[in-house]
C-alpha cells in the first residue's frame, strides 16, 4: 500500500495539478513541425534521449542536490537558471516552478517561494521523507507523461501507440533516479544538443500551440 507521503507526491506530480504541463513541449512542437519526429518509434528515441542525457537527467541531479540535508536551495536555484540553454527553457522552469510552488503553498499553509521546477518540487517534497530515489522517479515519470501526451495529440498518435512509447520508456526511470540520487553538482551535464536547439528554434515561431 502506498503511504499517505507517497499519495501527497503523486497528486502534486499529476496531470491535475496546475504547473502548465498543456502549455509546454519543450521544443517537442518544433520538432515534429520540421519532420523529425513522425511516429511512435521517433518519439521513443527523441525522449529517451533527453531523459538521459538533457533535461531528464540535469534536473534529476539538481533534485537530488536540493533534498539533500543543509542544502542551498538559493544557489542551486541560481545555478538551474545559468544551465538552461535558451529563453524558452527559462521560461519553462521559472513558470511550471512557480505555479507548483504556489499551489503547493496553498495546500499546505508552507511558505514556499517561486523557483526552478526542480527546486520547487525539492523544497515542497523534503518534509515528506521519502527516499530522494522515489521523489526523482516521480518527477522523471510525470515528465515523460506530460511529453508523451503532447507526442499524442500533436503527431498525432493513437492512444494505444503514444501509451506503449510510454510503458517502454518507463524502465529507464528508476535506474536513472538511483544514478541521480547518488550524484553531485559535479555529475550535472546536458548534451543533448537537438533538443536545445529545437528549444532555440521555436523561440522564432510565429504561430505555436505551445508556449515551448
Amino acid at each position: 500500500m502506498l503511504s499517505p507521503e507517497a499519495l501527497t507526491l503523486n497528486h502534486w506530480l499529476s496531470p491535475a495539478f496546475p504547473t502548465g504541463a498543456f502549455a509546454y513541449s519543450h521544443g517537442l512542437e518544433q520538432v515534429i513541425a520540421r519532420g523529425d519526429v513522425t511516429d511512435a518509434p521517433g518519439l521513443e528515441y527523441w525522449l529517451a534521449d533527453v531523459l538521459r542525457f538533457g533535461s531528464g537527467w540535469q534536473d534529476s541531479v539538481l533534485l537530488a542536490c536540493a533534498l539533500a540535508d543543509g542544502a542551498d536551495t538559493s544557489g542551486l536555484d541560481a545555478l538551474c537558471h545559468a544551465l538552461q540553454p535558451c529563453a524558452e527553457r527559462l521560461q519553462e522552469t521559472q513558470e511550471q516552478g512557480a505555479a507548483f510552488a504556489r499551489t503547493v503553498a496553498q495546500i499546505t499553509g508552507r511558505d514556499l517561494p517561486p523557483r526552478t521546477l526542480p527546486i520547487a518540487v525539492a523544497e515542497a517534497a523534503a518534509p515528506l521523507g521519502l527516499a530522494p530515489q522515489t521523489v526523482i522517479a516521480a518527477y522523471l515519470q510525470a515528465f515523460l507523461t506530460n511529453l508523451v501526451t503532447i507526442g499524442i495529440r500533436h503527431v498525432p498518435l493513437g492512444q494505444g501507440a503514444g501509451h506503449g512509447v510510454l510503458a517502454r520508456l518507463l524502465p529507464l526511470v528508476p535506474a536513472l533516479a538511483q544514478a541521480a540520487s547518488l550524484a553531485s553538482a559535479d555529475d550535472l551535464g546536458n548534451c543533448c544538443l537537438g533538443a536545445d536547439m529545437a528549444a532555440m528554434e521555436h523561440e522564432t515561431k510565429d504561430v505555436r500551440l505551445f508556449r515551448t
